[in-house]
């Protein structure tokens, strides 16, 4: 790879006598991975023998797009460095925590397999397009937890002061670390590049800090090796706000300490640490947690989201729950948009000021004297919530993702709604008539299977 004079002059300098191997590693293939999905069965099909060693749930390799373990959320496509992002924030369960820069969802649905659809996960993202790809990809993996906003840090400073538990900002950054993955970032690259996205950094961070609770902690993170935009931010994080501590991260498989002579040589940015692709199996990348011991800023007592539901609507899915759901539905947690419903987390606060691409759980769309169940409730329930489910062959799968109607003669119902699941995985809900299975698949996600 043709990388920019500057650019090795600056690292050349920076790191000395492994500066070689640094640049020659820029040469070998990148890495690829991916996550399993705890809240599904283990897909039997997966090459499940090389893990990444710092993730209970990262392999190295590749799965297809348009398999069945990845269209039905049973596993997750993401580069093995960022996994360990997700590791190093690790919330408990019945955490509120906060992807503040989660598109495209890689860490919102590692976030979500710690919490285990507990506590609140509101993951957002400041581009619209990209917000729309992050809710598809946190339906997908089939979580009823989220709240997925399209807003930008200040406001949500605004709305959530001293609210959250955890806060992960993974910053939007000059990409050095992905130059192997995305040769195009190249392109990209100046000498003034890590300065103007360090400023841009600090923009997000100082309302980032804003919506922590004390004991609360926010991990920061990278794609970069730019030291303007990893330990010089850290230290402008312990230099502006004293009332952080740097919380040490456990490295191994070539992890290594963050440099503290790269920043204000405070010993304790030896805590963060750093990913460099000569000495580990992945991308460059960046992480520090960090512990706030006293809250900045007042927060205020949060309102909870009232439900807007109308007496009609409720009559309408009361019947569809009685009819379909082994589980009963809190009718305080349901919220309407327009015809579209959903299933709040607990103790969602009022959402009035924000842009919200998913209030939560999509359950389904009101149509004319009848509810319809969405393709993200056949993905969320766990089996049997659903009175009517169905195994199908993975021929049958293909012309589901397909579009197709096909026929079968051994479904659990004459007429009406059927979850379908093939190798243990949910797939989408059907529509049976007699034999005649009636296609629900989303028109736009829609492919020919290999």
């Amino acid at each position: 790879m043709e990388l920019p004079a500057a650019f090795k002059t600056k690292y050349e300098k920076l790191l000395g006598g492994q500066a070689e191997s640094f640049f020659a590693s820029f040469d070998q293939p990148a890495n690829s991975g991916f996550r399993i999905n705890p809240m599904r069965p283990i897909p039997t099909d997966l090459d499940l023998t090389d893990p990444v060693p710092y993730t209970q749930w990262g392999y190295y390799g590749k799965v297809s797009g348009h398999s069945l373990d990845h269209q039905s959320g049973a596993v997750y496509s993401q580069e093995p460095s960022a996994m360990f992002v997700g590791e190093v924030a690790h919330p408990s369960e019945g955490m509120r925590v906060l992807d503040l820069c989660a598109s495209p969802g890689g860490k919102s649905t590692h976030l979500s397999s710690f919490l285990q659809q507990t506590g609140l996960l509101v993951s957002n993202e400041i581009m619209s397009k990209r917000a729309k790809v992050l809710a598809e990809n946190t339906e997908r993996f089939g979580l009823s937890n989220t709240l997925v906003l399209n807003e930008d840090p200040a406001t949500i400073a605004k709305v959530f002061p001293v609210f959250f538990d955890q806060v992960l900002a993974d910053a939007p950054c000059s990409g050095e670390g992905m130059f192997r993955k995305d040769p195009d970032a190249v392109n990209y690259w100046s000498t003034d590049y890590p300065v103007a996205c360090a400023k841009r950094q600090r923009e997000i961070l100082t309302e980032a800090v804003k919506v922590l609770k004390p004991g609360g902690e926010l991990v920061y993170s990278t794609c970069t090796f730019a030291p303007e935009e990893d330990e010089q931010m850290v230290s402008w994080l312990l230099e502006t706000y004293p009332q952080f501590e740097v919380v040490p991260i456990e490295k191994t498989a070539g992890i290594i300490d963050a440099k503290p002579e790269w920043g204000n040589g405070d010993p304790s940015l030896k805590g963060a640490a750093r990913l460099f692709p000569h000495l580990m199996r992945g991308e460059g990348h960046f992480v520090a947690k960090l512990r706030l011991n006293e809250a900045i800023g007042d927060g205020h007592k949060f309102q909870r989201q009232a439900s807007n539901v109308s007496r009609d609507q409720s009559h309408l899915f009361e019947d569809f729950a009685a009819q379909y759901l082994n589980f009963k539905v809190d009718s305080h947690q349901l919220l309407a948009f327009g015809d579209q419903l959903y299933l709040m987390p607990e103790g969602t606060p009022s959402l009035r000021k924000m842009k919200v691409v998913r209030p939560g759980l999509h359950l389904g769309t009101f149509k004319k004297n009848r509810f319809e169940p969405s393709y993200a409730l056949a993905l969320a329930l766990r089996p049997g919530q659903f009175k009517f489910e169905s195994a199908i062959s993975e021929d049958d799968w293909k012309q589901v993702v397909h579009g197709d109607t096909f026929t079968r003669d051994d479904l659990p119902i004459k007429k009406g709604w059927v979850r379908l699941f093939c190798n243990g995985q949910p797939v989408a809900f059907a529509k049976v008539v007699n034999q005649t299975v009636k296609n629900f698949f989303p028109k736009g996600l829609r492919f020919k299977a290999e």
